[in-house]
């Protein structure tokens, strides 16, 4: 059964295969992160990894058996008790509630270890997988939005906790 772990140094291996593996799956719904980032992997995931500490970030991979990284799932700007959520999943593992279940649990860890209350992300409306992730998710659309040229769905989650929800 899949991991979600928190990113750390350990990962980066795993992870640079992850998205050299699904690069051009990933580019068929968002932009192509492009040669710099696979040359410059070492010191981006140096750079994030730091701003994790700093509490900017908090990354996460969620990590098969065998340790191969099938997926990320990141609440990337965090201040003022919101973040934006983004995620991807390796090809091979879509279709199959994974990343329904990895949201799932990020939401999770954004209310309860992370003291968050409100989450934002953005999908392609030619993602119909992630635009379902976020719907299972109980994220709620707000508007269209234009990221990297492509058109997309904003949408946002509100975090109540289970016993503020009981009150």
């Amino acid at each position: 059964m899949p991991e979600l772990q928190r990113l750390d140094a350990g990962h980066a291996t795993a992870l640079l295969r992850f998205e050299r593996e699904n690069r051009a799956y990933f580019a068929r719904f968002i932009s192509d992160r492009g040669d710099d980032y696979f040359a410059e992997f070492d010191a981006r995931h140096a750079t994030l990894l730091a701003e994790q500490a700093a509490g900017e970030h908090h990354l996460h991979v969620l990590v098969d058996e065998a340790g191969d990284v099938l997926g990320r799932f990141n609440l990337f700007d965090v201040a003022d008790g919101t973040a934006e959520l983004g995620f991807r999943l390796a090809e091979h593992a879509t279709g199959r509630g994974v990343a329904t279940a990895a949201v799932g649990q990020v939401c999770e860890l954004a209310r309860d270890s992370y003291g968050l209350h409100r989450l934002t992300a953005v999908a392609a409306l030619t993602n119909a997988g992630s635009l379902g992730v976020l719907r299972r998710n109980d994220f709620t659309p707000t508007g269209e939005v234009h990221m990297h040229g492509k058109p997309c769905l904003r949408h946002i989650r509100d975090l109540v906790s289970p016993a503020a929800a009981v009150a």
